[in-house]
């Protein structure tokens, strides 16, 4: 089964089959975070659709780790 993480760095994702420590080779971040997002649906995405789903998911966890060190 192929599975889409995200990076909660810079926000670039990626698909892979089998690994479950995914690195971000855009940034350099070592640990990547599994989203909800089928293969299926990802793959149907445009390049846009793509970034907005970026942005969003970076601005909920981003927003939800502020709202923890506060």
């Amino acid at each position: 089964m192929i599975k889409v993480y995200i990076c909660p760095k810079c926000g670039w994702m990626r698909t892979v089959s089998r690994r479950k420590n995914v690195e971000c080779y855009k940034c350099g971040e070592q640990e990547m975070f599994q989203v909800k997002l089928t293969y299926d649906k990802y793959s149907e995405m445009t390049l846009k659709e793509r970034e907005d789903y970026s942005d969003s998911w970076l601005y909920i966890h981003l927003r939800n780790l502020k709202e923890q060190n506060v």
